[in-house]
């Protein structure tokens, strides 16, 4: 019985692959969205960065989507690793390298800014929201190897990453609100290869970038139980 509901399955995905393909005729361009993405992306979202526009503008509510399942992941990883226990004294933790102390009482500063860099100039450059916040979140990682006298607040992480995740939609609405459709861009697109340009584009991008670093962060200390 698996077997056959299974094929039914498979029927119905090549079918829904097959109707669509069969009625472009063979020889024919069929990348035209992409070619819309290359050549109008400058006159459109006034960003430097064509993947950018497609990630955050073009398909921005799938971006969503992806940071929705991160939230979902840290949650769910929280969820299964809680258990009530008591605070483990730094006394009995092994004490740190030399290198690592160093490292985080002057790297981390640095770190921070360095992953803001890059979720801030993501409209211009290579980069972005998700990788910036990698970043900060490897920043997170160094305290919690090195610095034990420092311990994270999940509280003050879900407050970020609830406020960036609030920004995020808001402005989608804002869109929606003004233009009809989700996302739209409603700020001024500003001067090709500047700061402030592309339009709703390094906004998004700097909630993501917080979004993604204070939950990334939030996993490593859970998972290293240096969250409080």
């Amino acid at each position: 019985m698996r077997k056959i509901i299974a094929l039914i399955f498979l029927a119905i995905l090549l079918w829904g692959i097959t109707k669509p393909v069969s009625r472009i005729p063979f020889g024919t361009n069929k990348i035209k969205v992409a070619e819309h993405y290359i050549t109008k992306d400058i006159t459109e979202t006034g960003a430097a960065n064509v993947v950018t526009s497609v990630v955050v503008l073009y398909r921005g509510f799938d971006t969503l989507g992806e940071v929705t399942i991160l939230f979902i992941a840290a949650i769910g990883l929280a969820s299964i690793l809680y258990l009530p226990r008591k605070k483990v004294s730094d006394e009995v933790l092994e004490e740190s390298s030399l290198i690592l102390r160093t490292g985080c009482r002057f790297l981390f500063p640095l770190i921070l800014l360095f992953g803001a860099y890059i979720f801030v100039h993501g409209h211009l450059t290579p980069g972005g929201g998700f990788q910036g916040g990698a970043i900060i979140a490897s920043g997170f990682a160094l305290i919690f190897l090195s610095c034990r006298e420092r311990v994270v607040s999940t509280v003050k992480l879900g407050v970020v990453e609830s406020l960036a995740g609030m920004t995020f939609v808001a402005v989608g609405l804002i869109g929606l609100a003004t233009g009809g459709y989700f996302l739209l861009s409603f700020l001024p697109k500003g001067t090709l290869n500047m700061l402030f340009s592309a339009g709703i584009i390094p906004v998004i991008y700097v909630a993501i970038g917080f979004k993604v670093g204070s939950e990334l962060a939030g996993i490593i200390g859970n998972l290293m139980e240096r969250t409080q």
